[in-house]
């Protein structure tokens, strides 16, 4: 289908993405066939793409971001400052986002997706001012983050996510921390608090099974285990979200919450390392605009 109008796109694509080198020509070429007029990029340091994207905030009608959740994470700032709508190209290992949003990991079918044209705000959370789509947390999940390599991801994809978290979670040691909602304070010790936005993160794990990202809500849960091998035993249920079900797993749902440990605690965000604890999160509601399938994926 080609557009009636040419729309000028600003193209961002992660070429050292599982996908972006070899697909990168692909993408070119099906945008273009299907009528936008194409501004590339670079995306090689992260952290100039809300830059690189403000630049662009006049000249373009779109961004389009080729990547995987990392990428997409730090393109967020730029997003929600000029309004732009974004399509999604999902060429990262886990495409949790993508996932989120029904997204086909087929490359021709999300630019089509892109060409039909429907859109639909969604939410995101933040974390001491850093933005994220999917999921912030610490313990567990920043261990996983620092050991999860390049080459362990080109290599095995989403298994990845998995080997790294058994070999993770059988040295994982209890911390403290307090949970503030409100003016209700819980003291909890724990291996991990994740705090999710939208339902998919770390290669499929669901937040919640009723999660969604536009439901204007944050869930959070904190897995208050003593021994590795009561979380291997969690671990099918956390795929698909029902966690909540679990003895020793507390969960909690607001629009804000606060976090305080005794010892400054790293904190990642859509598998990126961006803050440390005291930390503060929060709902953004209808934050972007995004391209989805014209299907009743979104539910609100």
């Amino acid at each position: 289908m080609k557009h009636s109008t040419s729309q000028r796109a600003l193209l961002l694509v992660n070429r050292h993405s599982r996908k972006g080198q070899k697909t990168f020509f692909q993408v070119v070429n099906q945008l273009q066939a299907l009528g936008f007029e194409l501004f590339e990029e670079s995306t090689e340091q992260p952290q100039q793409l809300p830059d690189i994207i403000r630049r662009y905030c006049d000249r373009v009608d779109l961004v389009i971001i080729g990547g995987g959740d990392g990428t997409l994470n730090a393109a967020l700032e730029g997003l929600v400052d000029t309004q732009l709508p974004i399509g999604i190209l999902p060429l990262g290992t886990a495409n949790d986002l993508a996932r989120t949003l029904k997204i086909p990991q087929s490359i021709p079918e999300a630019c089509q997706i892109i060409a039909m044209g429907h859109q639909e705000r969604i939410d995101l959370g933040q974390v001491n001012h850093k933005y994220f789509s999917n999921v912030a947390s610490l313990g567990l999940s920043v261990e996983i983050t620092r050991q999860l390599n390049k080459e362990a991801k080109r290599r095995w994809g989403v298994l990845a996510y998995a080997v790294t978290a058994l070999k993770v979670i059988w040295k994982a040691r209890p911390f403290r921390a307090e949970i503030c909602l409100g003016d209700k304070s819980i003291r909890v010790r724990t291996v991990q608090i994740a705090v999710g936005n939208g339902r998919y993160y770390g290669g499929g794990m669901a937040v919640a099974d009723d999660a969604a990202i536009n439901d204007e809500r944050l869930d959070l849960y904190s897995l208050e285990y003593r021994r590795w091998w009561q979380i291997i035993l969690l671990l099918p249920a956390m795929w698909q979200g029902k966690q909540a079900e679990w003895q020793g797993v507390r969960t909690l749902q607001g629009k804000e919450f606060e976090i305080y440990t005794g010892r400054a605690q790293p904190v990642n965000a859509d598998g990126e390392l961006v803050t440390h604890t005291p930390a503060k999160f929060r709902l953004v509601p209808k934050a972007v605009t995004v391209f989805v399938p014209n299907l009743p994926v979104l539910p609100g």
